[in-house]
């Protein structure tokens, strides 16, 4: 008698929320399941336009991370959602298979709204999203992991980035933000003036080793 296989789940995601749907991982993987996040599933030396898309052709269930980093960016993960759509068109209708799942308040694009979407920075998401998962198990035969009855799960968070200081626009008072001391040097408390004593501490250096 063979084993039943798990419930296989791509994970298609922008990069830039990489860490947030790594915790979808790791949880989806302790209920028996088998997601595919390409950090985790690809080898060193695959190449990644071939794999991709065949790990995408090969899932049972897509679920598609909605972040503003998502729906903004330019580039592969606009293709993963497009095959995903596309394959979402071939299933029967009362069949789940595209998941969109909300990292953060933001706009679900128009391709998107006629799915019921989960949020995952809401109280108790993971029931939702394993009673979606565990129907979709049993469209095909399989059997998934159900949460426990007291089972709860913290509100995934998206990392905020903070800028750094020198990709910070420099605002017109700070440029000119200034003051003559009595030695005839100039000095501010700005980030314009730190970068430009920076500079021309690095040309007086230049000059005295010539």
């Amino acid at each position: 008698m063979t084993e039943p296989r798990p419930l296989k789940v791509f994970l298609c995601h922008a990069s830039a929320d990489k860490p947030a749907v790594r915790k979808l991982y790791r949880y989806l993987r302790s209920k028996s399941m088998d997601p595919w996040l390409d950090a985790e599933k690809l080898l060193p030396g695959q190449k990644w336009q071939i794999e991709i898309p065949k790990a995408l052709y090969n899932s049972d269930a897509i679920l598609v991370f909605l972040s503003r980093n998502s729906i903004t960016k330019e580039g592969f993960v606009q293709k993963e959602i497009k095959f995903a759509l596309d394959k979402a068109m071939e299933m029967p209708e009362d069949r789940i298979f595209l998941i969109p799942a909300r990292l953060e308040e933001c706009e679900v694009p128009e391709s998107l709204k006629s799915y019921q979407w989960v949020d995952l920075f809401e109280k108790n998401w993971n029931r939702r999203l394993m009673q979606s998962l565990n129907e979709r198990a049993a469209q095909l035969g399989l059997t998934a992991s159900r949460p426990g009855a007291d089972e709860t799960q913290p509100p995934v968070i998206v990392p905020k980035f903070e800028e750094s200081p020198a990709s910070k626009p420099i605002s017109e008072p700070e440029k000119t933000h200034y003051r003559k001391s009595h030695y005839g040097s100039w000095e501010a408390g700005s980030v314009f003036q730190r970068w430009t004593s920076l500079l021309s501490c690095l040309l007086d250096c230049k000059t005295e080793r010539v």
